[in-house]
Order: structure tokens, then sequence, then C-alpha cells
């Protein structure tokens, strides 16, 4: 297809697999509002309804699964839901599926249980969690409350979402999707069939590439990552977002009172200097806040038995967190009925219904366990938080059960805390009023585009294409351009050197245009684009010249792929075997050693625990690489190229030629430090002396590792990066390049945003020097901050680069203009003729 119809194509939307059902077929006992979320998520048949409390994602969820059994007879449908939750379906049912409207609905623990295919089988998660239930045989499933699986922690979230993965049919149910955690969102798409978890990773979000899984919105992705979700999922607060009367759905009005209670001073202890502590410091993370709730517990639980004390007449729920807090209530408490985790599921749900229907006025549990889906609002307006943690959503959920539409009082919170938690009572408020502003942000977008996703292509295709910008020097010319239309312009065998680092597949996305390349599913179509480059670059290169070709491995996941551990995608050999695709010879691969404690903070795939559990599961660390690709030479009888790259012996002596060759460059010093010397310096110093320490002498592993050991026992082996890497004697390792040399360095100077994948400086100038003749031109077809023709010019070269962000485009122009200034502005050695003598 033509380039252009190519990039057209990578237009995705959520796919449409559903039914449609006429908006009066729909049961008429149900609000308007919840008709219309029925008739959508019914059209797209694999839908997510993120709907607020009280908005009756119940009986959504009963209106679907009837219509998919009347449309599709003989389709299994499952409804999987929190323990204690069961009662609010059957209500349902009871009220609003009457006479021809009429639903069988039953619930089981296990496969025993089931007996034909007419009935919607409700079960617990924990139930599809432990194995009880066969998912083979059912073929629609909705998830209630399905935020609550982030409780189970993460390994059992990733494990249960693909246990879906055959049916036809699945939807997703709940109020709280966290603000602060996109990776919820992106694994409900995943569960969903929308978009791989990885692939939706790379699209829309940057990585903190000093902590894994710290993901943050790339600013240019933002608005398409939310008009993304609403092409697959609803973000409703009140009816009239949907355009329809919000009477009867105003929330009551929200009461939140803090109590502060001391600290237990006698147990804060000391930090690791020895001073005395006046509390613990709880901010250092989740362990130190645990020991904190424990020695606090006596004086919370005393105020939460103050605070019901004072209105015995009103219904209490008092959410903790700890065992010993349930013990500590009990006694403080006597009229609380308690519900916990080893508790017998019957007499746990019993009980939580008998509160619901006002049968005992105080009900002691963990937000874990009652905080989703039931609704407590008929006799109930006030809580207790009789401690605080980190879980957002736990919070947000256990407030929700009684401020709710329907709610007939004031609903008062109270919150108890040490004052040794101002920190983490901090970081609450700040994650609730991140989702306030989520929520606003998609009541705005379903309000603009209602339930269609008719308008939402054509607003994110205006990102498609660019409008070409040229600037032009003395010594280069940049494009503000798509490189494979750029390409296309630029005459046959006018390049002399091509030196790039491609985009790595879909592992970053640089603009928001979809002629990006990193905007691609995976790696198929990413060489699907690089189709349309490939064969331009081979026209533009002189005949037996060279096109260095800077690229990565990619990590892959175990939890994406399915394999358990992390494994390798060998994209190096991709690129190599795409190279000959195209009629370049390949001519071998310089490989650059990364730092593999540097990795793993941003993988967590080569931990040094993980290795002591199994070593089996660890690969080794990730270099980059440099692959060399050759135009073949006119006159293939011969190995020169048509314009050979020629040094003069004069100036490129043997003995220079010698140390390129080797790519070890020699510091001089007095002598040669011993390793108890060596663990004297600190990290920085250590880096730099090691490594050439190592290069200098006979290598001896079980030296290096004496020396690890000695430094970790001084408390001196840095976590962060490997102080201690390794030289290489082999010309085709470069390991001493210089990773902080980019031109992101004055990026960061100036307060600008850092590109995504800067090429190191040193690698550049190697492969110039190396590789072109001085006057020749030295392109870059993905140039962002055009380091590569920057660099060529300061070595005497014509630089030119193609890039299609307009940003690093800018910016790359003044950092073009820079360097022509400085090679034109004659130095005072030369003015006074003493060029020579320096």
């Amino acid at each position: 297809m033509e380039y252009t119809e190519f990039v057209r194509s990578k237009f995705k939307f959520s796919k449409v697999a559903g039914i449609e059902v006429p908006l009066d077929e729909i049961n008429s006992n149900l609000k308007p509002h919840t008709r219309a979320i029925v008739q959508w998520a019914l059209h797209g048949g694999r839908r997510a309804v993120f709907a607020a409390f009280g908005l009756h994602k119940t009986a959504t969820q009963l209106e679907i699964m009837r219509h998919i059994g009347l449309q599709k007879p003989g389709t299994m449908r499952l409804i999987t839901m929190p323990l204690g939750v069961r009662q609010e379906f059957k209500r349902e049912v009871t009220e609003r599926f009457k006479d021809e409207h009429h639903i069988e609905l039953k619930f089981i623990r296990s496969d025993a249980e089931i007996d034909d295919d007419r009935t919607v089988y409700m079960t617990n998660y924990e139930s599809v969690r432990e194995g009880k239930i066969n998912l083979g045989q059912f073929n629609a499933a909705s998830l209630d409350e399905a935020s609550v699986l982030r409780s189970y922690g993460s390994k059992t979230y990733q494990e249960f979402l693909p246990l879906f993965n055959h049916m036809e049919f699945k939807f997703v149910n709940t109020a709280t999707p966290s603000p602060n955690r996109f990776k919820e969102l992106i694994h409900y798409a995943g569960f969903l069939g929308i978009m791989d978890t990885g692939q939706a990773l790379t699209r829309f979000f940057k990585r903190d590439s000093s902590q894994a899984g710290n993901l943050q919105l790339h600013p240019h992705k933002e608005a398409e990552f939310y008009i993304w979700l609403h092409s697959w999922a609803i973000f409703i607060q009140h009816p009239s977002d949907l355009g329809f009367s919000d009477e009867g759905y105003e929330l009551p009005d929200l009461d939140v009172r803090y109590h502060e209670v001391p600290c237990d001073y006698q147990a804060a202890g000391a930090d690791r200097d020895g001073q005395n502590l006046l509390f613990q410091d709880v901010s250092m993370g989740v362990q130190a806040a645990s020991a904190e709730k424990r020695n606090s517990m006596s004086a919370r639980i005393a105020k939460a038995a103050e605070i019901v004390a004072q209105d015995p007449d009103d219904h209490f729920i008092v959410w903790h967190d700890l065992e010993d807090e349930r013990h500590a209530i009990q006694k403080a408490i006597p009229n609380a009925v308690s519900v916990y985790g080893s508790q017998d599921l019957d007499e746990r749900e019993k009980r939580i219904v008998e509160f619901s229907d006002g049968k005992f006025s105080v009900l002691s549990t963990k937000p874990i366990i009652a905080g989703s889906g039931c609704n407590f609002q008929r006799h109930c307006h006030r809580e207790i938080f009789a401690g605080i943690g980190f879980k957002f959503n736990d919070f947000i959920q256990a407030i929700y059960r009684v401020q709710r539409f329907q709610q007939t009082h004031q609903v008062r919170i109270d919150i108890i805390y040490s004052e040794a938690e101002r920190e983490v009572l901090a970081s609450l408020k700040q994650k609730w009023e991140l989702d306030k502003q989520m929520r606003a942000r998609m009541s705005e977008i379903i309000r603009k585009h209602g339930l269609s996703t008719i308008g939402l292509e054509t607003e994110l295709s205006r990102s498609m294409g660019i409008e070409r910008q040229e600037v032009t020097g003395e010594h280069f010319t940049v494009v503000n351009n798509d490189c494979v239309d750029e390409t296309a312009r630029m005459e046959e065998n006018s390049v002399g050197l091509i030196v790039t680092s491609i985009p790595f597949s879909n592992h970053y996305e640089y603009t928001p245009s979809y002629n990006d390349f990193g905007h691609t599913e995976n790696n198929d179509q990413f060489w699907q684009q690089m189709d349309y480059l490939t064969p331009h670059l081979l026209r533009v290169l002189m005949p037996g010249r060279i096109y260095c070709c800077h690229v990565k491995d990619r990590i892959l996941f175990g939890n994406v792929t399915g394999a358990g551990a992390p494994t390798v995608s060998p994209f190096h050999a991709e690129a190599i075997f795409h190279g000959l695709k195209h009629g370049f010879d390949y001519m071998g691969m310089i490989t650059v050693v990364t730092d593999v404690v540097r990795e793993n903070n941003q993988t967590y795939r080569l931990g040094w625990t993980e290795q002591c559990k199994d070593g089996t599961k660890m690969g080794v660390g990730s270099p980059e690489y440099v692959l060399l690709f050759r135009k073949p030479q006119t006159d293939r009888s011969r190995g020169y190229a048509d314009i050979p790259v020629v040094k003069s012996k004069e100036d490129y002596t043997r003995a220079r030629w010698q140390i390129d060759a080797h790519a070890l460059w020699r510091s001089s010093g007095d002598r040669l430090l011993c390793a108890d010397e060596l663990v004297n310096y600190g990290p920085d110093v250590l880096a730099k002396l090691f490594t050439q320490r190592s290069g200098e002498v006979i290598y001896d592993y079980w030296e290096h590792v004496k020396l690890g050991e000695a430094l970790e026992g001084r408390n001196a082996l840095p976590s962060d990066f490997m102080s201690i890497a390794p030289a290489s004697n082999d010309p085709d390792v470069w390991h001493d390049v210089n990773r902080m040399l980019t031109l992101n360095g004055d990026q960061s100077k100036r307060g600008l945003n850092n590109h995504i994948c800067p090429l190191q400086i040193d690698i550049v100038d190697r492969l110039i020097n190396r590789y072109s003749n001085k006057g020749d031109v030295v392109y870059d077809p993905f140039a962002g901050l055009m380091t590569v023709p920057y660099r060529a010019v300061d070595l005497g070269r014509y630089g030119r680069g193609a890039e299609l962000n307009s940003g690093y485009f800018k910016d790359g122009v003044s950092y073009m203009h820079m360097v022509e200034r400085k090679i034109s502005i004659p130095t005072l050695f030369s003015i006074e003729g003493l060029g020579e003598a320096a």
C-alpha cells in the first residue's frame, strides 16, 4: 500500500464485537441512563463500566447477561463478585426483573452446583482464584467491583485476568479505577482484549529509568490516552453526563473529621547515627508505618470507642487493618460484630447482610473484606477509620459504602491517625484530589462525545502528517518532517555515512503523530514501516559506504508473554535480517556494554535475590549494538568503495590506529592501585579507577568478586549502578562510552524536556571518524536533538538530519547554529599563528 495508507491503517480503536439491541427492548424497569449503558455495552461486547456508586452497576450487569442469553441461547454466563455482595444482586432481581424481564440467578462455589445453561451464575473471586470453577465452560463473564483484585496482590491479579481470555463477551465494573495506578486501567484493557498490556504501556507512558513500574503519561499522549480509554470504557459520575436528569442522584454531604492521637515516644527508636527519635519516621515506607500502627493502636482504638459512645443510637462501621486491632475493638466496643478473613464464608456474608438490614449497630471489619460492593446506606451514615494506610482504593471504596445515592443523612467520616502518620495522611489526601481530577476529566470527555465513538477517530487522525520545515546553514541541512518522506526527496548516492539510532519498535513514542515509528502494535508492524524507509537509505548512500544502525534488544516481561520469567526479543537480529533483505551487506557489529545494576532498577529482571532463589530464570545484561551495513560498491570484484574513506598515514599514524582499533585509551598515573586501596575510594572515583585497572592487568574473576565483597562488607557497594564494571580489551566491545555525554545534558541545564533515547556523543564521534571523510554528508533519519549532524559539523563534515518531533527539531536547530558559530570563530592561537606550536 502507499505509505500514507499504511500510516492511516495504524488508527486503532476498541473492536466492536457485540450484539445490537434496540433501546425499547431493554428492561423498562431500569433507569434511562442504565438502559443507555446496557445498549452501549452489548454493542461493544467487551466493555468497562466505571460508574459512580449508586448508579446501578448491579442492574446493568444483570440486564447485559439477560440479553446475551436471549440473543445467544446456550451461552454460559458468570458474574464474579466480592464476598457479601450476592444479596445485592438478589434484591435487584426481586425489584426490577419481573414478568417478561425475569432472569434466573444462582450462586455457586464449585462446578458441581452448575445444572443448566439458562441460569446466570454468580460466584466469588475466591472460588475462581482457587480453581473451584472451570471457566472453560463459560463464554460470557462480568467482573463486579473488579478493583478488589488489587487486594489479592499483583501476582494473583496478573494470573487471574488471563483465565478469561477465551470468552466472547467480557465486562468490567467498578466505581473506583485508581487514578494513580494507570496499570490497573491497562490490565482491564488487556482483560477485555482491547490492547496488549505491554503495548499500552509503551504507547502512552514514559518510565522512570531509576525505578521500574513508575509510570507517567507522556504529555503529548495524554489527550489520546483518555480518548482511547473512552472508546472502550464509560466513566459516569451523574446521569446528566449522558444527558439524563440528575433528580434523585445527588450525593449526601460528606463531613470528614480528623483525629490525631499521640505517639508512643518510647517506641520511636533511634536513627542510623544513634540519635534518639521523637517518633517513628513512617515516611520511610510501609514497614515503618506498620510498626507505628502497632505502637499507636491503644490510643486509636480508645478514640474510636469514645466516638461510638457519644452517639449510641447511630449505626457505625469501624474499619481496621490489623487482626490485633479487631480484638482490641471487640474489647473496647463490646456490641460490635466482627467480620474477618478466617471466618466461615456463610457466617461472614450473614453478618454483612444483617448489618445492611439494620439488625445490629456496629460492624467491625477490614476494607478488603467488606469495602467493595456492599450497600450500607439504608441504616448507616457513620464510618470510623481506626487507622489509615497507603491503599487509597480500599479507603475510597469503604467511604462509598454509605455515601451513596439514596442516602438520606449527611455522612460523617471520622479518621483516626497518630502524629507520626501525618505524611501518610497527606499522601491519602493527595490521591483523593487526583481521583477527583480524573473523574472530572472523563466526565468532560463523555459530555462531549456521549456513548458514540463517531468523531473520536477523526479527532485523533488530525495528528497524522506534518508540515515540512527546513533550516539550512553553511554546513548543515536539518528538516522537521517524516523521515520516509524526507529521505525519498534526497538525491541518489548523495550521503557518505548514515548514523542513526532507530526506534526500538514500540518501546517508546516520541510524538503524538501516527507517523511516529514508535506508534506501532508490535515488531512486525514496526518493520513494515521500516520497509518504506530502508530502501531509500540504500538509495541515497554512496556505493561502498556504511550505514551504522544503533539498536538494543527488547526485554519481554513474563506476566505479559505468559513465560513466567523475563525473556529477550532479539531485536538486533531482526534488524540484521531486515537490512539484508533490502540489499545491504552486513559487516558486523560493535557491542556497547551497559550497567546491569541500573538495568535491573528499570526492569527488576536481574535481581540478586531472585538469582539466589533460582538462577535458571536469570539472563544477562542487555547491551546495545551498532550494526554495520554497507551499500554494495559498484565494482563487486574489488572491495573498495566507489569513493573510499581514506586517511593520510602522516596524520593517521600506526600508533593512533592501534589505539583506535582497540578502543582503549589509557590514563596516565603514578602506579596501579591494589584492591585494599580501591575499597577506600567513593563509588564515583572507584568506578573510573577499577575500569582502568581491569583493562591494564590480567583479569581475575575471583579477584573481582573479592573486591565487590569487600565493598559490600563496608556498605560501599552501590545498589543503583555498577561501580566496579570490568574493562574490555576487545576492539568490538566499547566499555568506556560516557553515557551521560549527550545533548540531553545541555537540555537539562536549560530546564527543557530531555530526549527519551539520546545517542551518546562518544559513539557518534567514533563512527564518523572511522567511516567518513571530511566534507562527506553524514545523515541521520531519526535525528532527535540533531546529535549526529551536530557532531558531523564539529568534525568537519556536512550534517543532515530529519526529525518528526517539532520540539526536538526546534532545540536541535539551536544546537546546529551553535556548532556552526563555533567552527567559524577563529581561535587566539590561529590568529597569532601559533597553531602548530600549540
